[in-house]
Order: C-alpha cells, then structure tokens, then sequence
C-alpha cells in the first residue's frame, strides 16, 4: 500500500528510502551467521541477500557505460563496498597465502594448468557461442578473439584460487601445493600483455 499507483516501485520503496541499506546490512550479518552454524562456509553467507537489493529499472548490460551513474541502491552498495572490499581481498590474500616454495607438488600444476588453460579456452569458447551462434553481441570495437585476453585476465588466481584451495583440502602439503599453483597464475599477468600485443589488442578512449 506505501507506493499504490505506483507500478515501477516495490511497496516497500518509502521503508527503503527511510533506513537505506541498513536492512539488508542486517539480513547479511543474519544470513552469514546462519551458514556458519550450518556448516557451510561463511563467504556463500551474502548470496541470499545481493539479489534482493533494488536496482535500476534500465538494465544497461554489464558493460553499459551509464551504469555507473545510476543510484539505487545496487549500484550504490557496490560503489561503496568497493574500497573496502579490496582491502579486505588484500589482507585475505596475504593472510591465506603462507606457503614455501618447496610446498609443490602435483596438485601446483593441476591448478596452475586449470587457470592458465581452463580459464582462457572456456570464456573464449562460451563467449563465442553467447556472442555469435546465439547472437547476443559483444561491446562495441570488441573482437571474439579478445576474450582470450580475458581469459588470460581472468586467470590470475590469487583470491579466489586460494580460497578454493583453502575449503577443497585439508591443511597440510596437498592445500599447500594448491595455494603454489594459485601464486604461480600470476604470470598470466605477461602471458596477457604478451597474447594482446599478438592479437593486435588497443585501447579504446
């Protein structure tokens, strides 16, 4: 009944406009409490909540340069959490990164081959298909072959990579050689600078 006549609101766009994103702050402690009693890891803990967050009714796609300039509350809440959140990746990086170099082992190349490969063929191979057989485009000035560089990009595992291989294995030599293989995926840094200057990638103003 708060927004009656008003169709391209939720009634709840006054509650909203009063409290801001304080409810779905508390949600979220709510939500991450919950999965750590679960037994599921904590970090999944916001994955109820982000999609309740109210948006933009314009959907710009994800490379839409007016995206930015919008002001509800999504885009909002990841304007502002993004200062933080790289921090926060920092600090979970360096603090889940203690390993030595002698802690290789099989597992290092099975994760460093699934980043440095996996991750390059998979996005060009369904970047393909979403852009051409299903034609759904890509940005303007973009090549199919220029998701490879994404891929390469992508690649790069040093949050993430190691939070998988901190919850995939147990503590000890096998989680130790994972976390190696995610390290050594820094080098796609240079494979990626090297692949674009190959392909003939340029920066677009």
């Amino acid at each position: 009944q708060l927004d009656k006549g008003d169709s391209a609101r939720p009634v709840s766009t006054k509650v909203r406009a009063r409290f801001g994103f304080w409810p779905y702050a508390v949600a979220a402690a709510f939500s991450w409490y919950g999965f750590q009693q679960a037994g599921i890891h904590p970090a999944l803990g916001l994955l109820p909540v982000i999609p309740a967050l109210p948006h933009a009714d314009t959907p710009f796609g994800l490379f839409g340069a007016d995206q930015p300039h919008k002001h509800d509350m999504l885009n909002d809440a990841e304007h502002g959490l993004k200062a933080p959140v790289e921090v926060i990746l920092m600090l979970f990086g360096f603090a889940n990164a203690g390993v030595v170099f002698s802690s290789m082992g099989e597992a290092t190349w099975l994760v460093l081959i699934g980043l440095l490969v996996g991750k390059p063929v998979g996005i060009l191979f369904f970047g393909w298909l979403a852009a051409i057989p299903m034609r759904l485009g890509l940005p303007e000035g973009m090549r199919v072959i220029d998701l490879l560089i994404i891929g390469f990009v992508a690649a790069i595992g040093f949050t993430v990579s190691l939070f998988i291989a901190a919850v995939a294995f147990p503590p000890g030599l096998v989680q130790d050689a994972a976390k190696m293989g995610a390290l050594f995926s820094f080098g796609a840094v240079f494979v990626s600078i090297g692949v674009a200057k190959v392909i003939g990638v340029n920066k677009i103003n």
